[in-house]
């Protein structure tokens, strides 16, 4: 045990173990490619019965030290070139090399998308891999048991770096395998290394020596660009994972369909979009995208424009009332809006005016249903499911009612207005860059329609008119203008300080 005192065996052990690994790494590289033709749960297998017969390999090669050293004896001679035993096992090893590496790159650069259809996925053989990583380590550790033999005399030592060397080979290959899966440009750039040391073992069977410094050199500059460009990758990928889930779906659906997030509108993308959707299917795709993070405050009809019935009036007023608008529900109240007693049909109202007890029951029998202002529109849709057909009076929080919604609100969010025969279309197309519309337009269905970004996030506006008064800081007149994300929007007419008319053009 003498010989574990030596400082010189300590140092040459450490140096040999570095050594050793790093002429490894290239073999690491390889195996991660192979193991991935296995399936999942044969992958982890193979390496490590792949690597384990190759360590007893290179354990078996380095008794047979004399033998190594006849190789570099001349064996045949083909005209004027002289080959040794290594040579010709360099020879083999670097066409091996360069023929799996361009039926590598072959197959990758084919292009052909794997499409898994069914369970019965095509896989390699376990025993032709596994014996594919032997012969592959075998072409690799004749350069490492070599080395070792030059660097030091005890064999024990070189026992103990080849061991530890494939110790840490078999930790590392299951990391270096998920992330060369990760990322298919390592994929190629490993297997243009492998090209490259199939040349260099090629050249050396020939007795052209090329230093190993300058194929490392070379392979360490492009490890580095890449490292480089998945760092790039990684930045841009944690950027983006800042944007809301949804918004990332529902932009990447809208750039399928040739819709606004298209940037480039002479794109192949965008022409084979035109042709595969229509304008009322990409308006309706991207209304239903839109509901999640829209409020039930865009689409409900709002305070102003409710027809509600106060049971303080005579009945002859109320009928009178009811027949002049075409509405079949009314809020039925007592004395304001805010005080909802019930929801009613027009024909049922009509039916019980003259009898005071009737009534009373057919109200106590309709209750109201109310949700708050801010509650998205995709969550109310549970709610007005369970109204069975009913209106939905919309609070804020402090119990006022501001407005009403319907499942009809929901369905004009998707597909565009219906409006009723006393009604006027908030949204009047002019021509291709031109609209005439309400103030009380809904920027959502103003985006559909134009294509332009107009919503801001927790913005305190929904339409057209707090828009403007928004961005004017709240002072408008007939004539003001706004110029807004790629729109000119001009007040047109005015009723009780309230903006009712707007003139929309694209620029």
């Amino acid at each position: 045990m003498e010989f574990l005192l030596d400082p010189g065996i300590w140092v040459g052990l450490l140096t040999l173990i570095v050594l050793e690994i790093v002429l490894g790494i290239d073999n690491l590289v390889f195996i991660a490619i192979l193991a991935d033709k296995l399936p999942p749960e044969q992958r982890d297998k193979a390496r490590i019965i792949g690597l384990s017969l190759a360590l007893l390999m290179r354990l078996g090669l380095l008794f047979a030290i004399a033998w190594l050293v006849t190789l570099t004896k001349p064996l045949i001679t083909v005209f004027d070139w002289t080959f040794s035993g290594r040579d010709l096992i360099l020879l083999f090893g670097g066409l091996f090399l360069l023929y799996k590496a361009v039926s590598e790159l072959h197959e990758r650069m084919e292009g052909k998308p794997e499409v898994h259809v069914t369970t019965n996925v095509v896989y390699a053989s376990f025993t032709a891999v596994v014996a594919q990583i032997v012969v592959l380590d075998a072409v690799f550790s004749l350069d490492s048991v070599i080395t070792a033999i030059g660097m030091v005399d005890n064999i024990y030592v070189m026992m103990i770096a080849m061991i530890v060397a494939m110790v840490v080979m078999l930790v590392a290959s299951k990391p270096l395998t998920s992330f060369v899966n990760r990322h298919p440009t390592v994929i190629i750039l490993c297997l243009s290394f492998l090209l490259l040391i199939g040349i260099s073992l090629i050249a050396e069977g020939f007795g052209f020596h090329i230093p190993k410094g300058y194929i490392y050199s070379g392979i360490g500059v492009a490890i580095v660009i890449e490292a480089f460009n998945q760092f790039s990758q990684r930045n841009a990928k944690k950027h983006e994972s800042k944007i809301p889930l949804r918004h990332r779906t529902a932009d990447s659906i809208l750039r399928l369909m040739g819709g606004k997030m298209e940037t480039v509108s002479d794109s192949p993308r965008h022409a084979e979009a035109q042709e595969a959707f229509a304008d009322e299917e990409r308006y309706m795709i991207g209304g239903v995208l839109t509901l999640a993070e829209r409020s039930v405050a865009s689409i409900m009809t709002p305070r102003s424009q409710i027809s509600w019935i106060n049971v303080n009036e005579t009945p002859d007023k109320i009928r009178e009332q009811v027949l002049s608008v075409p509405h079949s529900l009314f809020p039925v109240c007592r004395g304001s809006l805010d005080k909802v007693l019930s929801v009613v049909r027009a024909k049922e109202i009509l039916e019980v005016l003259d009898d005071q007890e009737q009534l009373n029951v057919l109200i106590k029998r309709h209750r109201p249903i109310f949700i708050f202002e801010n509650m998205k529109v995709i969550d109310a849709i549970n709610t007005l499911r369970t109204s069975k057909g009913s209106l939905v009076l919309v609070n804020d929080e402090f119990g006022n009612v501001q407005g009403l919604i319907s499942p009809l609100d929901v369905f004009e969010a998707i597909a565009g207005e219906f409006p009723d025969a006393d009604e006027q279309l908030d949204l009047v197309k002019l021509d291709d860059y031109t609209w005439k519309a309400s103030g009380m337009l809904d920027l959502y269905q103003l985006e559909l329609v134009s294509g332009l970004d107009l919503v801001e996030y927790d913005a305190g506006y929904i339409s057209v008119a707090g828009l403007i008064l928004d961005k004017s800081n709240g002072v408008v007149e007939v004539g003001s203008t706004l110029d807004y994300q790629g729109a000119h929007f001009e007040v047109t007419e005015l009723e009780a300080n309230r903006i009712k008319t707007v003139m929309i053009t694209l620029r």
